[in-house]
């Protein structure tokens, strides 16, 4: 049987990637994003895979009913790809509350809705895989990212537990950490408004060597296709090289502090009665 992807930001960047990779292959695809003129164009050339829908991640309902009508259209619905996303900059306390709920409202909260409206779907297939596309910003944090990393670590945490209910269902989750590709986050890049302040340290920032490369959408569409392919998909997933070493080298950096500090955290529990009254 023909599979069946839903990817949301499906019009641009890596959506747009894993869409035409899926097609190309003979899957068929839902395409969800705000604006769809680049999927009607790939429409052409995949009149019967492709299936472009108008679709805001953040409007809970109207994701629900897309979804809804996604199912209605293909009967189902096999690989879900939660590649919507955007990213704001700026030191912590320079953000407007709602620039706060904007960032989340995408990357987590939008994603939150889709992995509810599809999970009704793949427990009665019994089958399915759920995508979320995270970053290496929900593994290493840096200045003016505290926004950013916050959205995705917050999606990790979500879809790390979620994977164990989901998998109940022989329903596989796979969260993907990728570096830099040169997609269109970094030309709808937002910032925080400046306080002088930072204004020194911004300058420190800029003088320093950067020393990233990014690549090609389509590497990553190709590595996400080998883990569809895979019988038992991992639960995590970097995307690529310089990514992957700093990955290692901060989770190995913080094993380290914990085990420099583990005689203290070990001193700080010991079981004990309840203290008396306790619940009452």
């Amino acid at each position: 049987m023909t599979r069946v992807w839903l990817i949301t930001g499906a019009s641009s960047g890596l959506g747009y990637a894993f869409a035409k990779k899926a097609l190309q292959s003979g899957d068929n695809v839902a395409g969800l994003a705000r604006h769809i003129e680049t999927l009607e164009e790939l429409r052409q050339d995949y009149p019967t895979q492709l299936f472009p829908m108008v679709a805001d991640v953040t409007q809970k309902e109207a994701i629900t009913q897309a979804i809804q009508k996604v199912h209605q259209h293909f009967g189902h619905i096999d690989i879900v790809v939660n590649s919507a996303g955007s990213m704001m900059l700026g030191m912590a306390e320079e953000f407007t509350e709602q620039q706060v709920r904007d960032q989340m409202e995408t990357n987590f909260f939008g994603a939150v809705w889709v992995t509810q409206a599809v999970m009704p779907i793949m427990r009665t297939q019994r089958s399915g895989h759920i995508i979320q596309i995270s970053s290496i910003g929900g593994i290493v944090t840096g200045p003016m990212t505290s926004m950013y990393s916050a959205s995705k670590f917050a999606l990790e945490g979500f879809s790390e537990a979620s994977a164990h209910e989901a998998a109940h269902f022989g329903i596989h989750t796979t969260i993907v950490e990728p570096g830099g590709y040169w997609t269109n986050l970094y030309l709808k890049l937002q910032f925080a408004e400046q306080l002088p302040d930072y204004d020194s340290y911004r300058e420190e920032l800029s003088q320093q060597e950067n020393q990233s490369v990014d690549s090609a959408p389509e590497l990553a569409a190709d590595a996400l296709w080998e883990i569809v392919q895979a019988k038992n998909p991992p639960l995590r997933f970097i995307l690529g090289s310089m990514v992957f070493d700093a990955a290692l080298d901060h989770t190995t950096k913080k094993i380290n502090t914990w085990r420099e500090w583990e005689p203290a955290s070990r001193h700080a529990e010991k079981a004990t009665p309840p203290p008396e009254g306790y619940g009452e």
